[in-house]
């Protein structure tokens, strides 16, 4: 393969071939599957007669066109900001020499004036979504200790991610036909077989994701990073080979942003549009790439009940004790907040004493027993008990 030049992305002889394919289709736009340079993307552009863009910038004017919440277009605008600054001396150099005129109006400005305007910006984008992550912080924080477990949905983009929220948390999310139609996170709590669950909905991945887009959304990403399980959502009605690659791909920006570790749950979705023979093969082809395999359908509800049952046995079995703790008005306050955070199956009041039966799962119940302690009371049993 030929090295690219400075000027082009692809030799002269291809770029004329390119500028007689544009005539002949009337195209709007060439997209490239690559990254362009000021000066690359201005040399073809100037031979063809049309816009010429990368792959990060077909994704950006996607993302743009799908952000509706603040949180998604302030990101937007710094993977946008990211992206230009290593490019902008060369970009302002073409609007000064004339060969981009009316390039945002920079031909009448200094490229340090420039360069320190960006970069104020992207300070001041990274201020704001520093406050939207802490007030995310803090409201994830509040809902651990109410004793929610951290679930996520993960996948490629188009698979389905939306379809499966709404099913689940009985939502009504707009599910559109194209890419990227979550672009910031929604979580809502679900009963899990007396389990309380936090469930996110993310933004979806795609093959090679910008770098710049990860570090912009990576406010957004948290949530899955602090999960204490992963559903990569697969579409099952894709071939094997385009399986594998985009769940390998989901695999490394997962583990690109940290997740590694995390417990992942596989729902192999669309399921209904493939006949049962074909969801076998592909299963037992797949093997080990897909773990905790559940096939669903999440448009038809079909193994939607398998999949809640999967979700409850890898988060593990819930716990059931016994605590007595003294009556005192300290007591009647914890017993009233544990209401809110665990399932009391009983609460006895023998003279000086109260007796309290719950069922939880094992990490708030650890808490549980802290708060017992202090309060001056004991743990008089503890017994695993699948609900």
């Amino acid at each position: 393969m030929r090295r690219p030049s400075s000027g082009y992305p692809i030799g002269k002889g291809k770029v004329s071939e390119l500028a007689s394919l544009v005539k002949e289709l009337n195209a709007d736009k060439i997209i490239f599957g690559r990254s362009l340079t000021p000066i690359q993307a201005y040399n073809v552009a100037k031979v063809t007669g049309v816009e010429s863009i990368d792959h990060f910038q077909l994704i950006l004017e996607i993302f743009t066109k799908r952000a509706s919440t603040k949180e998604a277009q302030l990101q937007v605008q710094l993977a946008n900001l990211r992206y230009q600054l290593p490019r902008a001396r060369e970009s302002v150099r073409l609007a000064r020499t004339g060969e981009q005129s009316g390039f945002m109006g920079l031909g009448r400005y200094e490229i340090d004036t420039y360069l320190e305007a960006m970069k104020r910006q992207i300070a001041h984008i990274r201020n704001e979504l520093r406050t939207i992550r802490r007030k995310r912080s803090l409201q994830r924080a509040q809902r651990v200790d109410s004793g929610f477990a951290l679930v996520s949905l993960a996948g490629y983009t188009y698979a389905g991610k939306t379809t499966l929220f709404n099913k689940l948390a009985s939502e009504s999310k707009p599910v559109n036909q194209g890419l990227f139609t979550t672009l910031s996170t929604t979580s809502r709590a679900i009963d899990l077989h007396g389990r309380r669950i936090l469930l996110t909905d993310t933004v979806g991945f795609i093959d090679k994701l910008p770098l710049a887009l990860i570090e912009a959304f990576r406010s957004t990403l948290e949530e899955t990073v602090l999960s204490d399980a992963i559903i990569v959502v697969v579409d099952f009605q894709d071939t094997v080979k385009e399986i594998r690659r985009k769940l390998s791909s989901c695999i490394d920006t997962l583990n690109e942003i940290g997740a590694h570790g995390i417990l992942l749950i596989t729902a192999l979705n669309k399921i209904d549009a493939l006949p049962d023979t074909e969801v076998k093969e592909k299963m037992a082809t797949l093997g080990e790439l897909v773990q905790n395999p559940v096939p669903i359908s999440a448009l038809s509800s079909l193994n939607i009940d398998e999949l809640k049952q999967k979700i409850a046995e890898c988060l593990g079995d819930n716990l059931t004790a016994y605590f007595a703790i003294p009556l005192n008005d300290e007591a009647l306050s914890f017993i009233s907040n544990l209401y809110g955070q665990a399932e009391v199956l009983s609460v006895i009041y023998e003279g000086k004493n109260i007796k309290i039966t719950l069922r939880a799962a094992p990490l708030l119940m650890e808490r549980v027993r802290g708060q017992v302690e202090k309060l001056g009371g004991q743990l008089l049993e503890i017994q695993a008990k699948f609900p």
